[in-house]
């Protein structure tokens, strides 16, 4: 090896090392209404990406939030697409991943805790763990996902916060350590104890928020608690935290990063308490971007060869361009625009020109990207979820399943002179997994039938083929519950025929044979008759 080339390589290892142990990628889930849209704006206003934070439900003089670009999220309040937020703040490198809270978008939010290194779990103080939470909870658990645990709305009127850290370690069976404790709660919420510091934080309800100067005490047992706090409170305070002393649980990074512990931090996203405290810790705790496994082993993220997956597609994020963007998790090595790689689904070469940096719905282009970093690149069709691209020998991922849908309705299009908006629509959002598109048998593709997880992804792909294709469509309900792919001889598939009693044959967009359900009896009767052949809840 050449001096120059040695130098070379040595520089590029030093600098992908560095850019690796800076980077913190991480996605903010809760249940509906928990807080977590209104933290993600907050965190932005806090790092400095925007000047003004959007409000959830927007009034007419109030600009939405950055997370939620979609019509239907601003009308509604709610998320219902996962979004990529890219930020610098301290010398961090920040990847922010809102992701939808509403349990009939479980599927993005799955899809989107594939690319992360850790995750934020927004909870509500009066309300604590929620269905939602428990579900995604189990997503991250999964995977090994460390947690850090925000809980929101102190400033309204709550549970015991000793009742809320019992109820995390009882339900999600996951030790919980607090990093602050809360000063009052409701009307008399004032701010925040940094347990690890001896520091009050003291807030003043304003319309930003604002946080008078951080004091230093000598301990819990300062005078001059009394003095900013007031008798009652400080006696509270320091009851709270002798309890915590005898019985609270030590942190211990290592059980963290197993995801057997969380961080547990206090306060108000709406009103700016105790955020930035925050915003230290998740900086601080939330580990950098680790090996991923592959069909070739771990790939360290310091790796010098460069590869990535693809965990989302959306189309139309640009209303000027209408095109389709593939996000793109780098995983190792250092991404380059223009750089040459091989697809592996596909088994090909492909060059990747057009790539640019996401903040909402927002892109600029990048020369550069890496491990833990969120790629746009337009997608003329050339990728789907799950696929893994490298600029070295081929190597693939693990893929990403698609749940079982529950929910089925054929889709009629109102005009027909709209036929090709109608089914480009259909196309394009089945690749971004909003919805699958399946095929009655014999049906030649005229009554497509949707099939989804949640009743509102019906909303959303009419409203989405209305306000993106200027498509009006109406739908036809099935009385079908539950789908199955079934897989088996030729001889075992053409004996199935046309089953009949609850039961109706289809194709999805590869061909391959499903059946629907009427109920669980239909299901198990036609399981029992056909032995032969499999019965799989994943496409």
């Amino acid at each position: 090896m050449s001096l120059l080339v040695y130098e070379t390589t040595q520089a590029l290892s030093s600098t992908l090392a560095w850019e690796v142990a800076r980077h913190r990628t991480f996605a903010i889930i809760s249940h509906p209404d928990a807080g977590k849209t209104t933290l993600t704006e907050k965190l932005l206003l806090y790092v400095g990406a925007v000047d003004l934070a959007g409000a959830v439900r927007a009034r007419t003089d109030q600009r939405h939030t950055t997370s939620d670009w979609m019509t239907m999220e601003q009308e509604r309040g709610i998320s219902v697409s996962a979004t990529a937020l890219e930020m610098e703040y301290r010398g961090f490198r920040i990847n922010l991943l809102d992701t939808p809270g509403h349990q009939d978008f479980s599927e993005d939010t799955y899809r989107t805790l594939m690319a992360v290194d850790s995750a934020v779990m927004v909870l509500d103080a009066a309300k604590g763990i929620e269905p939602q939470t428990v579900k995604l909870f189990h997503v991250c658990r999964m995977r090994g996902i460390p947690i850090i645990t925000f809980i929101n709305k102190m400033d309204q009127q709550g549970r015991d916060p000793l009742d809320l850290l019992d109820e995390i370690e009882r339900i999600l069976g996951i030790a919980a350590t607090p990093f602050n404790w809360p000063i009052g709660d409701g009307p008399w919420f004032q701010g925040v104890y940094d347990l690890r510091n001896d520091r009050v934080l003291q807030y003043e309800r304003t319309s930003r928020g604002q946080r008078r100067a951080p004091v230093n005490v000598s301990g819990i047992n300062d005078p001059a608690l009394a003095d900013m706090l007031g008798d009652k409170a400080t006696r509270t305070l320091q009851e709270y935290v002798a309890l915590l002393g005898g019985a609270g649980s030590a942190f211990n990074r290592e059980v963290f990063l197993r995801g057997e512990m969380t961080p547990v931090f206090f306060g108000s996203a709406l009103n700016n308490f105790g955020l930035e405290p925050f915003l230290e810790g998740l900086l601080e705790l939330a580990p950098p971007p680790g090996p991923r496994e592959s069909d070739r082993g771990m790939i360290a993220p310091t790796d010098e060869t460069f590869t990535g997956f693809v965990f989302k597609i959306q189309a139309n994020m640009d209303p000027k361009h209408r095109d389709r963007m593939a996000f793109l998790r780098v995983c190792s090595g250092r991404f380059e625009k223009d750089m040459t790689v091989h697809h592996s689904r596909l088994g090909r070469s492909m060059r990747l020109s057009r790539a640019y940096r996401l903040f909402g719905r927002e892109r600029e282009s990048i020369e550069e990207a890496f491990p833990g970093d969120v790629v746009g690149l337009v997608s003329p069709g050339l990728f789907a979820i799950g696929d893994t691209v490298t600029a070295g020998d081929p190597v693939s991922f693990p893929g990403i399943p698609r749940f079982a849908p529950e929910n089925f309705a054929v889709i009629l299009n109102h005009d027909i002179s709209r036929y090709k908006q109608f089914h480009k629509g259909l196309t394009q959002l089945e690749e971004e997994g909003a919805a699958q598109v399946l095929h009655a048998l014999g049906d030649m593709g005229r009554r497509p039938i949707l099939a989804v997880v949640g009743e509102l992804q019906f909303d959303v792909v009419l409203a989405r083929l209305l306000d993106e294709y200027n498509v009006e469509a109406r739908l036809e309900r099935l009385p079908h519950t539950c789908a199955r792919w079934i897989s088996g001889s030729d001889a075992a598939l053409e004996r199935l025929g046309r089953p009949r009693g609850g039961s109706l044959r289809c194709t999805d967009r590869r061909d391959q044979p499903v059946l629907l359900f009427e109920s669980q009896w239909n299901l198990d009767y036609c399981r029992k008759e056909n032995p032969e052949l499999v019965f799989s809840e994943m496409s």
